[in-house]
């Protein structure tokens, strides 16, 4: 077989995922395929069941039933840090960083994983801890620089306006080196001119990183606007796919977002 005639395969790959917490159905048979390189939306009303969708394939969520394949491997039953370290990196809805810590202790800390040295190590503070401390703040003021936020590395995160943090906090994902980067809610609480950054940076860190991007967002016009494929899901369960324009025009899209009837009146 040539290398023109090779199937390519699929960097992630869900098949049959469903969560039940007791009686209640999450997440009911939920599939998708995405491909190196891909910018990807995955939308809908509040409770759809996007988050948990993020849970279960970062292990923070042990699904009830499907797989979840990252280049072929079924991370079902990994630990998240297992998870993060086969390569998939990610946001949360609320921002979750340190604090009280710098914006470049926040991303020291992700390098950390891959540090290479051990816990004796930075007991005695020797020469292989020291070397390797000095790389990891290297590449964190590296990553600072690339993402813009080199000015406010030796600020106290929480006094960073919300935009910037949602910032760290993508830096910070990125710094566990992930193949796959899963992005929820990016655009909650900016305002519009941090809204029009945020899109860019987005667009930025695929092309220059080459990532691999997932995101779950609220706000349409980040959405429509970045995203080359989308998938919406309502109760739990997908109700369509397509491109931008598809899923505007899409009749239960409209209905799952508005209600009964709206799909007439648009």
């Amino acid at each position: 077989m040539n290398e023109n005639s090779m199937e390519v395969l699929p960097l992630l790959e869900v098949e049959g995922l469903t969560k039940f917490f007791g009686g209640l159905r999450a997440v009911n048979d939920f599939n998708m395929t995405i491909f190196k390189g891909e910018l990807v939306g995955l939308i809908g009303p509040n409770g759809a069941g996007k988050t948990t969708v993020f849970n279960q394939i970062t292990g923070i969520y042990l699904p009830t039933k499907g797989t979840v394949k990252l280049n072929g491997t079924n991370l079902v039953g990994f630990e998240p840090h297992e998870i993060t370290r086969a390569g998939i990196g990610r946001t949360f809805q609320n921002i979750r960083l340190f604090n009280g810590l710098s914006v470049l202790d926040n991303v020291r800390i992700a390098f950390h994983s891959s540090a290479g040295y051990n816990l004796l190590d930075s007991i005695l503070s020797n020469e292989r801890y020291s070397q390797k401390e000095r790389e990891i703040t290297g590449q964190a003021q590296d990553l600072l620089d690339v993402m813009k936020l080199s000015r406010f590395q030796n600020e106290i995160v929480k006094n960073l306006p919300y935009g910037e943090q949602r910032r760290v906090e993508i830096a910070r994902a990125m710094a566990c080196q992930p193949q796959l980067l899963l992005l929820d809610e990016p655009a909650a609480g900016m305002n519009p001119r941090e809204i029009i950054q945020l899109m860019d940076m987005i667009h930025f860190i695929r092309d220059n990183f080459k990532l691999t991007i997932l995101l779950i967002e609220h706000q349409m016009r980040v959405v429509m606007g970045i995203c080359e494929r989308i998938t919406v899901m309502d109760f739990g369960e997908i109700i369509a796919r397509g491109t931008p324009k598809e899923i505007q025009d899409n009749r239960l899209v409209i209905e799952a977002y508005l209600g009964k009837g709206a799909a007439n009146v648009a």
